[in-house]
């Protein structure tokens, strides 16, 4: 512990609560909307979050593991396929491991489970949370390894931050629209982010440990992002919702493209 930067753990807490910020920012707009919202605007916002983060995952995260690979030649991608490999089984492990409900679904996965509706769809979206505050963390140590700057890092916080303002959004109403209180729903969708503040410090905690490994690690915390991507919000970005009126497949499609050319756009210009 006492060999841990200081400053490093620092901006991990200071992105890491960034971006819990703005998924309370996104959730308290239970507060100014009606009693339920179009699906088009839940479409609108998974969609954007996918294109926010398969962009993180390249520029932020697989490029930097790239450049860290202490192989070379053929053998470069090697460390970079096997963490991205481990990533994606990682969060399917927990995927099993705990009960949950996802947005657009009924019946819920993992273990069989008594627990309520609204607690199981928490488990879920705070479950997918966590890779996101891995990627932090993973990538302010890597600032004291001179692989990252400080400027790649707060971009990527920046990226996160500005997707989970409408991702907090569309976890906070559905819950409302569902029967909570509004006050619950605005907890509820607020605290599913709690977890990436948690795993940013955490991953710089054990920053020791890991740096011989870090390539492994970048590449292990953009194969657990990506697999949220496609296993969670990108099928929601094109899902029919109950009171879907008509089909909004376009919009999911475009707030991907939307969402990858916008966190292209900062991590290439300001996170040089």
């Amino acid at each position: 512990m006492s060999n841990i930067n200081l400053d490093t753990l620092q901006l991990a807490a200071y992105i890491g609560s960034f971006v819990f910020f703005c998924t309370t920012l996104g959730s308290g707009f239970v507060f100014f909307f009606k009693n339920s919202t179009k699906p088009i605007y839940i479409q609108a916002s998974m969609g954007f979050s996918a294109g926010i983060m398969i962009a993180a995952s390249i520029f932020s995260l697989i490029i930097p593991a790239l450049d860290a690979s202490p192989f070379d030649g053929n053998l470069k991608c090697v460390p970079v396929m096997i963490g991205f490999t481990l990533g994606a089984i990682f969060l399917i492990a927990i995927d099993k491991s705990l009960p949950h409900l996802h947005l657009n679904s009924k019946v819920p996965e993992g273990p069989k489970s008594r627990l309520r509706r609204h607690v199981l769809l928490f488990l879920a979206l705070t479950i997918h949370n966590i890779p996101e505050g891995m990627a932090l963390g993973v990538s302010a140590a890597a600032t004291n390894l001179h692989t990252s700057t400080i400027a790649s890092t707060c971009v990527l916080a920046l990226g996160i931050g500005i997707q989970n303002m409408p991702e907090g959004a569309a976890i906070s109403l559905p819950f409302f629209a569902g029967g909570v209180s509004r006050f619950k729903a605005f907890i509820l969708g607020s605290m599913s982010g709690i977890v990436e503040p948690i795993a940013a410090i955490l991953v710089v905690v054990l920053s020791d440990i890991l740096s011989p490994l870090l390539p492994w690690f970048l590449a292990f915390a953009a194969g657990a992002m990506l697999y949220v991507v496609v296993e969670e919000l990108i099928p929601q970005s094109h899902s029919r919702y109950d009171n879907d009126d008509e089909p909004h497949s376009d919009v999911g499609t475009v707030s991907v493209l939307i969402g990858f050319l916008l966190m292209m756009f900062l991590d290439t210009t300001l996170g040089a």
